[in-house]
């Protein structure tokens, strides 16, 4: 029987009104192993039958008189139908496919459709700071994600590659520096000369009209401004290159707005033949007004294209080169208003696929020292962040292993782990004040912790000899045994839920559902662990030692999918 057969077995006992897929997108795991193995959620039957959620779980529970193997009863609960299934099935089940599957635990097939998404988008010129990292974190896990369900996923960094910005950092490039000095300083000269402009600029307003004459001239292709453009971009890209490959992102496409500049004229067209485009002022917008919308601006008075100019060609280019199912912005929740606008034009342009466009928004990450500006220079830059979070992780590690080899690379994993998981575990939405005591606690919800609970277990095969024994395929024998008591009944739960969580973080775009699961699977764990000796020569050993190589792979393939490592010693 297979990771849903149970639901389908359960569905297929109930049928009746419903239909069979109704059911089992209805059938989840409850929070807790006390209230049952799965459950039947009625509440959206309510409408549809015209009665409580409570009337329809009891009538669900006393129609199921018999009840299919592996299920041992049906219990109606409020508005839940809780089912339990025979203990010895589930950990059977559990652990021929986890040690099977191993980290494939949980892969679905693939389906053959794209999922794109734009994440990071990083500025050219400007550090990358800490208000970066959800945005890099968050993408980069529902990107590995959606590959783990079968999609083809194209990551895309939509750089912030145009603008007047960049004609104000040639001029002051010209006016305060030199190639040596940005041949040693990099990205940091870059981002002094932005801030020293702004400074000037509130003395002298002429700089303004001069900033906007080098970004005529980019535009125009003027030799010496795209040199210089392109030179401030490399610089850029090698800097960023470092603090990605610390966390573990990648791209497959570097597209930014540059790219796009000249990919604008079929959206203009197509706007001014549908009749959505109107004059305001010498600029060009389309009227939301019935949608309770600001106007979304097209095209200044100037003729200079925007933001939204930029991202409709963007989705345009997107959807004729992917073909995708969904596209998705992995973006701050400050930006509603403008994807709302987006999508809203797209729809009115007849595009079907604008309802396949979804705005993943995200809270703020923030220090306890407050926001931050880069016109002033007050940023927390990425880079420092992890830093300090590999010094704090080598401090404890010295003072609670101080004999541990290797301690420098495995504090570099725990402390960007711990800058990681710190992101990922509360629900995206949230604004975030970053702890780096609380991250780096090795005892509370935290990536320390979660890496420490699988090196443990690693340590605990290794001494059991057992993962020696897979390298043919598992067999279920007496496994049961050391397992059959609550602590490890409540851990073949979580694992066998394990899958479900994936599909339910793909379907909402929240990682924070798979990192507090690990959390779960890991404080059960320790909990099993601390309860039940593992290793002595009882016939409890080898199921207990199954549990452990269960417990490491789920845990291995998480924190993989989080963009978390695990050290081999810690």
């Amino acid at each position: 029987m297979q990771d849903n057969d149970i639901k389908q077995l359960i569905a297929q006992a109930i049928k009746g009104t419903f239909t069979i897929q109704e059911l089992i997108a209805n059938i989840e795991t409850p929070p807790s192993p006390d209230m049952g193995d799965y459950a039947l959620v009625c509440f959206k039957f309510a409408a549809k039958l015209k009665k409580s959620p409570v009337i329809i779980a009891k009538q669900i529970a006393d129609s199921l008189a018999n009840l299919p193997y592996p299920v041992v009863s049906a219990e109606a609960v409020g508005g839940y139908v809780n089912f339990r299934i025979d203990k010895e099935y589930l950990a059977k089940k559990v652990f021929t496919q986890v040690l099977n599957l191993k980290e494939q635990y949980g892969t679905s097939k693939p389906c053959g459709k794209t999922i794109c998404i734009d994440y990071s988008s990083i500025n050219i010129a400007k550090p990358f700071h800490i208000g970066h990292l959800s945005t890099t974190v968050i993408g980069a896990a529902l990107y590995r994600l959606y590959k783990k369900l079968g999609y083809n996923v194209v990551g895309i960094n939509h750089l912030g590659d145009w603008g007047t910005q960049f004609g104000k950092l040639i001029y002051a490039f010209l006016a305060w520096s030199n190639p040596e000095k940005l041949k040693a300083k990099g990205i940091s000269e870059l981002s002094n000369l932005y801030v020293r402009y702004h400074k000037e600029a509130e003395q002298d307003a002429l700089l303004d009209d001069k900033a906007r004459e080098w970004f005529k001239k980019i535009e125009d292709g003027d030799k010496v401004a795209l040199q210089l453009f392109s030179l401030f971009k490399e610089i850029t890209l090698i800097e960023v290159s470092k603090v990605y490959d610390r966390l573990g992102v990648s791209f497959d496409s570097y597209n930014g707005e540059a790219f796009y500049n000249d990919k604008m004229d079929i959206v203009l067209e197509e706007l001014q033949a549908a009749g959505l485009l109107k004059d305001s002022d010498g600029a060009k917008i389309v009227d939301l007004e019935q949608y309770d919308m600001a106007p979304c601006l097209i095209k200044k008075a100037d003729g200079a294209s925007l933001y939204a100019t930029r991202d409709l060609a963007a989705a345009y280019y997107r959807k004729s080169t992917y073909d995708f199912h969904k596209c998705l912005y992995v973006v701050a929740y400050q930006q509603a208003l403008h994807f709302r606008q987006v999508f809203k034009v797209l729809e009115l342009l007849g595009k079907d696929w604008a309802q396949d466009l979804v705005h993943v928004q995200f809270g703020m990450v923030s220090l306890e020292d407050g926001t931050m500006s880069t016109r002033r220079g007050k940023v927390v830059l990425l880079q420092n962040v992890l830093d300090k979070a590999q010094q704090k992780a080598l401090d404890i590690i010295s003072q609670k292993n101080p004999e541990l080899e290797g301690k420098q690379e495995i504090a570099d994993i725990v402390g960007t782990g711990a800058v990681v998981f710190g992101t990922l575990y509360n629900n995206r939405i949230k604004d975030i004040v970053f702890s780096y005591d609380k991250a780096l606690n090795f005892d509370g919800e935290t990536g320390p912790y979660l890496q420490y609970t699988a090196t443990r277990c690693a340590s605990v095969l290794e001494k059991g000899g057992f993962e020696s024994m897979l390298n043919s395929p598992f067999e279920y024998k007496d496994e049961f045994f050391g397992v059959d008591n609550k602590e490890g009944e409540a851990v073949i739960a979580l694992l066998d839920s394990y899958p479900d969580v994936l599909a339910e973080a793909g379907e909402k775009y929240e990682p924070s559902l798979i990192a507090r699961h690990l959390i779960d699977l890991a404080q059960a764990f320790n909990k099993f662990y601390y309860e039940h000796r593992i290793l002595d020569s009882s016939r409890e050993q080898a199921g207990r030692l199954a549990l452990v190589c269960a417990v490491k792979h789920v845990l291995m393939d998480g924190l993989d999918l989080l963009g978390i490592k695990i050290p081999n010693k810690m």
